[in-house]
């Protein structure tokens, strides 16, 4: 067999992530992640019982990395900082809701370690809802968003920004630039 090379934690985040969003919650298998890492099966039953397992303790990961890093907005107290910065991370994750997504599909069991980090990432989920909404609120007070629109709506909006297929190619910072010009001042002329 001979295939017992070893594997960091990030070579197998890396490489579930891959295989994820190659071929979704149902397409993923140990036999698949084995190949892509030059292992054996065995050596990833070494350390997850399934699948489930792995890809839930692998999102808590993705999760908190992603909050780390939202959780430095408050650091700009003026609302077109906090986009910039919200645009900047979204971009840097622009992954992580299709990945997340999957959650959904995962079922609750009678395996505790998958169980505890649905609930973990259902409290992650609702401390990013808390960054954001601390967001929204301030755009509204400072009247840079109309508070007619429901919050879910403009946060909506922002996120899917990431799956607007940038055709020029522009360089990251350009494209992000552009997005930003178009959510502050929309795409009609001023009359």
């Amino acid at each position: 067999m001979g295939r017992e090379s070893k594997f960091t934690k990030s070579d197998l985040y890396q490489a579930t992530n891959q295989l994820l969003l190659q071929y979704g919650y149902n397409g993923f298998h140990f036999g698949l992640l084995a190949e892509q890492l030059n292992v054996t099966r065995a050596a990833i039953y070494k350390y997850f019982d399934n699948k489930d397992e792995l890809i839930t303790e692998y999102m808590v990961d993705e999760m908190e990395r992603f909050l780390l890093d939202l959780q430095k907005i408050k650091e700009y107290p003026l609302f077109k900082d906090q986009l910039d910065y919200l645009l900047g991370v979204i971009f840097k994750y622009s992954r992580i809701h299709q990945i997340l997504s999957m959650v959904f599909q995962i079922q609750r069991s009678n395996h505790a370690k998958v169980d505890e980090a649905l609930e973990l990432l259902e409290t992650q989920h609702e401390k990013m809802y808390s960054y954001l909404n601390d967001f929204v609120q301030l755009g509204k007070r400072d009247k840079f968003l109309k508070s007619e629109f429901p919050n879910h709506l403009i946060l909506g909006f922002i996120f899917q920004t990431v799956n607007i297929p940038n055709h020029s190619q522009l360089p990251k910072q350009d494209w992000k630039n552009l997005v930003m010009e178009f959510l502050c001042s929309g795409m009609f002329n001023n009359k």
